[in-house]
C-alpha cells in the first residue's frame, strides 16, 4: 500500500444513493421574464430537490477525510488523453486515491470532453461535479459550442431574454457533455475602463441594468438543467490589479457596496442562482480594516453573504493557485483559512493531496469543527442529488453532436450576435454610406499572434459586392507589412481598422499596446476609418483619428458576419454600449441605423 495515500473506506449502498436522488421536482420561481422556449431541446434536465433524509445518511457514512476530499476539485484540460499519460494518471489519483469530489474541466472538444468525464467517473467512488467556467455560453472552454458574444455584448442588444438564452443553450450543451455546475454569470460591474481581468466579462456598469441580464442568465441555466454561479462576490469591477498575480484593494465603504456592487448579487440570490464565487480582492472598509483577499474574510463571506444578504447556497473560492492567494500566506494555510471564512468548495488548490491534509489536521486539531465540516459536505451532496448523478452519472457520448452547436441553437445566437453590434460615433456618416451601396475598401486587421481577424468580415463583404483588399498586420510590424497596408489604404476612399484587444490573466494590464495604438491611430489619418474592435469596447480612446467606431465584442466568426451584414446594410445596427466609453460617450450610447422610426 502507498503510504501517502489515505485508506479506502467502504461507501454507502446503492440502495442509498439512488434514493438520494428520487425527490420530486423542485418548484421554479422566476421575477423575471423568460425567454422564447417553444419546446423542449434535446439535452435539457430538470433539477430536482434533493431528500436531506438521505443527503444526511451519505454524510454520516463518510469520513473526515472523505468529507474534506468532497471539497475540493482541482482542473484538468478537457482535451482527449489515454490513461496512461501524465496528467490523465494524476486525474485518476485525485479521483480514485483522494477521492476529491468534483473537477473543473477546461479546454477540449465536445467529445474529448464528454470522454474524459465518463472515463472519471466510472472511477470515482462518488460521482464527481463536474464544473466548468462557461461565461457567455460554452465556447470559452468547449472548442466546438454554440458562441455567443460576451456578457457586456449580450447586454448591449437590450435584451434580457438573450442572456436568458445564453445561459438556457449554455446549460442543455454543458450538460450533454458531463457538466453540471458553471460558474457564470459574472455579477460584476464593470465600472473601471483599466480592469484587466473583468472588461467585457460583465453585463455593463449600472447595477439595475446588470441585475435585470443576471437574473435572466440564471433562469436559463436552471431551465437548461445546469447550477449556476455568481461572481466575483462581493465585487471585482472596480480593481486595476489582476488578482491572478497580485492582491487588488478596493477602498470603498459599505455605502458604496450596498448601492452599487451588491446590488447585481442581491437580484441573483432572488433569482435563485446556486452558487456565489469569492473575489480575491483586498476590502478593508468591509473587513474591519484587514487588507487580505475576501476569500479568507469570515467578515464578508460569513458576515455580508451569509447573514446580511442571507445566501444559503454554495460558497466556492475562486482559484487557490492565484497569486493574490498563493503568494500571501501559502497554499495550504490558505486552503483553510478560506474554509474557516465561510467557502464550501475549495477550487483548484497548488496540491491537492496537501490541500485535503491539511483540512483534515485542522478538523482533527478541532480548528474546524466537525459541524462546520458537515454543513459544507451536506450543501456539495445536496448539489449531487440535484442534478441526478447518483442514478445516471454518465452521459451518452454519441448524443454529444446532436446537441452541442445544434442548428437550431447557433440561429439564435446569430440573431443575438447580430443584437449586440453597437455604432458609437459616425462623425463623417462614413458607416451610413457605406451600407447605401458597395464600395471599394480597405481592410486592415491589427492582432497579435497567428489569429485570422477579418477574414470572415472579408469574405462576407465581398459576397454583399463590396471590393476589400485584405492586409493582415502583426502588432509590430516589418516596414514593408506596413507599407503593404498604407498602400492598400490610400487606393481606397473608406479603411475599416479591425483589432482585438481581450481580458486575460496574468497580463496586468489591457488596452492595446502603445506601439499598436500609434499604428493604428497613424493609419487612421490617412482616410475616413472605421475602427472595428473585436474585444474590450474602451480603446477608441486610444485610437482618437478614427471617425467611426463599431463594437463587435468577441473575436468570433459570428462577431465577423455580424459587423459585415452591419456595414453592408443587410441587418439593423441597434445597440448601445452598456458602460460609459472614454472620452466622451456616455452610458447606452449607440447611433441606430437601418431602424424603422
Amino acid at each position: 500500500m502507498n503510504p501517502g495515500l489515505p485508506v479506502r473506506h467502504p461507501l454507502p449502498t446503492l440502495s442509498i444513493l439512488l434514493t438520494v436522488a428520487c425527490a420530486a421536482a423542485a418548484p421554479a420561481t422566476s421575477t423575471v421574464a423568460r425567454g422564447p422556449h417553444p419546446a423542449p431541446y434535446l439535452g435539457e434536465r430538470e433539477l430536482v430537490a434533493p431528500a436531506l433524509d438521505t443527503v444526511d445518511a451519505l454524510l454520516r457514512s463518510l469520513t473526515t477525510r472523505q468529507k474534506v476530499a468532497q471539497l475540493v476539485m482541482p482542473w484538468l484540460l478537457g482535451d482527449s488523453l489515454a490513461d496512461g499519460d501524465a496528467t490523465m494518471r494524476q486525474a485518476i489519483e485525485w479521483v480514485e486515491s483522494l477521492e476529491v469530489g468534483g473537477i473543473i474541466i477546461s479546454t477540449g472538444t465536445p467529445r474529448h470532453i464528454a470522454w474524459k468525464i465518463n472515463a472519471l467517473q466510472r472511477r470515482a467512488p462518488l460521482p464527481l461535479l463536474i464544473a466548468a467556467d462557461f461565461e457567455a455560453g460554452t465556447t470559452l472552454r468547449m472548442a466546438a459550442g454554440t458562441p455567443f458574444p460576451t456578457q457586456m455584448g449580450i447586454a448591449a442588444g437590450g435584451r434580457p431574454e438573450d442572456a436568458y438564452q445564453m445561459g438556457r443553450i449554455t446549460a442543455v450543451e454543458g450538460r450533454a457533455v458531463g457538466v453540471h455546475l458553471t460558474f457564470a454569470p459574472v455579477a460584476d460591474l464593470n465600472s473601471n475602463p483599466n480592469n484587466p481581468i473583468i472588461n467585457t466579462r460583465a453585463f455593463g456598469s449600472d447595477p439595475a441594468d446588470v441585475s435585470r441580464y443576471v437574473a435572466a442568465a440564471i433562469h436559463g441555466m436552471r431551465d437548461g438543467g445546469i447550477l449556476s454561479t455568481a461572481k466575483h462576490f462581493p465585487g471585482h469591477g472596480d480593481t486595476e490589479t489582476d488578482s491572478h498575480l497580485a492582491l487588488p484593494t478596493i477602498t470603498a465603504g459599505w455605502t458604496r457596496f450596498d448601492t452599487l456592487e451588491l446590488v447585481p448579487f442581491r437580484a441573483a440570490i432572488e433569482a435563485g442562482v446556486d452558487a456565489m464565487m469569492s473575489a480575491h480582492i483586498a476590502l478593508p472598509a468591509l473587513d474591519d480594516g484587514a487588507s487580505r483577499a475576501g476569500t479568507l474574510s469570515p467578515a464578508i463571506l460569513t458576515g455580508v453573504l451569509r447573514d446580511s444578504l442571507g445566501f444559503a447556497g454554495l460558497v466556492a473560492t475562486d482559484a487557490l493557485s492565484m497569486g493574490a492567494i498563493a503568494k500571501e500566506i501559502g497554499a495550504d494555510e490558505a486552503v483553510v483559512r478560506a474554509f474557516e471564512a465561510g467557502s464550501d468548495l475549495l477550487l483548484m488548490p497548488l496540491d491537492v493531496g496537501s490541500a485535503i491534509e491539511a483540512m483534515v489536521v485542522a478538523v482533527e486539531n478541532g480548528r474546524i469543527s466537525i459541524e462546520r465540516l458537515d454543513a459544507s459536505v451536506r450543501r456539495v451532496l445536496a448539489f449531487k442529488a440535484r442534478v441526478g448523478i447518483f442514478t445516471t452519472r454518465l452521459i451518452d457520448e454519441s448524443a454529444v453532436d446532436d446537441v452541442v452547436a445544434s442548428p437550431e441553437f447557433l440561429t439564435i445566437a446569430r440573431e443575438v450576435t447580430q443584437r449586440s453590434v453597437v455604432l458609437l460615433t459616425d462623425s463623417l456618416g462614413t458607416v451610413a454610406a457605406l451600407r447605401g451601396a458597395p464600395q471599394r475598401v480597405a481592410l486592415i486587421s491589427v492582432v497579435d499572434g497567428r489569429a485570422r481577424l477579418g477574414e470572415t468580415l472579408a469574405t462576407d463583404l465581398r459576397a454583399a459586392g463590396y471590393e476589400v483588399t485584405w492586409v493582415r498586420l502583426p502588432t509590430s510590424p516589418s516596414r514593408a507589412e506596413r507599407a503593404a497596408a498604407e498602400q492598400a489604404i490610400d487606393a481606397a476612399p473608406v479603411t475599416i481598422l479591425a483589432t482585438a484587444v481581450r481580458w486575460g490573466s496574468s497580463r496586468g494590464r489591457i488596452g492595446l499596446e502603445p506601439a499598436t495604438a500609434t499604428l493604428l491611430t497613424q493609419l487612421a489619418a490617412r482616410q475616413p476609418t472605421i475602427l472595428v474592435s473585436f474585444g474590450s469596447p474602451y480603446v477608441i480612446g486610444q485610437v482618437p483619428t478614427a471617425s467611426s467606431y463599431l463594437i463587435g465584442w468577441a473575436q468570433t466568426a459570428m462577431a465577423e458576419a455580424a459587423i459585415a451584414r452591419a456595414l453592408s446594410g443587410q441587418a439593423p445596427i441597434i445597440g448601445t454600449a452598456p458602460i460609459e466609453i472614454p472620452p466622451s460617450f456616455a452610458l447606452r450610447t449607440g447611433i441606430q441605423l437601418g431602424t424603422t422610426p
